[in-house]
């Protein structure tokens, strides 16, 4: 069975995806990742927009210290978080989901999370995985925390992750200045940076790091 991956984080970045579907070690991160057992890459890819609020917590991560993109749990019709959706299949999905919460076997019944809604798994970051609807016949999911929003309260994302995003955001048709607006107000850089002082955050460290 064929469903949407839907990302809105350092997944948006084609190559730092393709590390969790053929294994290797994405450029910033720490941490090689083991791929999928199947390593097709995906059938389709595109830009989506999700309505859920995008914010970043934790203090460490293989991306260095400082917070992870999550989003809310609430749906707000005036919100747009920039997504990439990705084609695959549901094993490799589950295998994703498996990678990103660093754990070797969860069963996720995809039937089971589009008829409830979302289900929470036993354990993990983003162990709330979240049904979004059907596009050209297909399910679409993503995943957060199981957390309400603002529970563990928000941390300032290190330079590599926010500069792995913006490269995918760059991908699916976002300017450096729409980059900047865009970030400016999630939770997490809000009030942290003026909008020289980000800009100079995410794209001198990708010049300088050639990412």
């Amino acid at each position: 069975m064929d469903v949407w991956y839907v990302s809105y984080g350092s997944n948006i970045s084609k190559n730092r995806f393709a590390c969790y579907i053929e294994g290797g070690i994405p450029e910033g991160s720490e941490k090689e990742e083991r791929g999928c057992k199947n390593t097709t890459p995906p059938k389709k890819t595109t830009k989506a927009i999700l309505p859920y609020p995008l914010y970043f917590m934790k203090e460490e991560s293989k991306w260095g210290e400082g917070g992870v993109a999550f989003i809310g749990h609430e749906p707000d019709n005036d919100t747009r978080t920039y997504a990439r959706k990705y084609l695959i299949t549901d094993e490799q999905f589950g295998e994703v989901v498996e990678q990103e919460n660093n754990v070797d076997a969860l069963h996720i019944n995809v039937q089971d999370v589009m008829d409830k809604g979302y289900v929470d798994l036993e354990e993990g970051w983003y162990g709330r995985v979240i049904y979004l609807g059907k596009e050209d016949g297909a399910p679409m999911f993503t995943f957060t925390s199981p957390d309400v929003m603002g529970t563990h309260g928000f941390s300032t994302p290190p330079q590599s992750y926010l500069s792995m995003i913006s490269r995918g955001l760059k991908e699916i048709g976002l300017t450096e200045e729409d980059i900047v607006e865009y970030f400016l107000s999630k939770p997490g850089i809000e009030g942290e940076f003026t909008k020289d002082a980000l800009y100079r955050y995410i794209f001198c460290y990708e010049l300088n790091n050639n990412i």
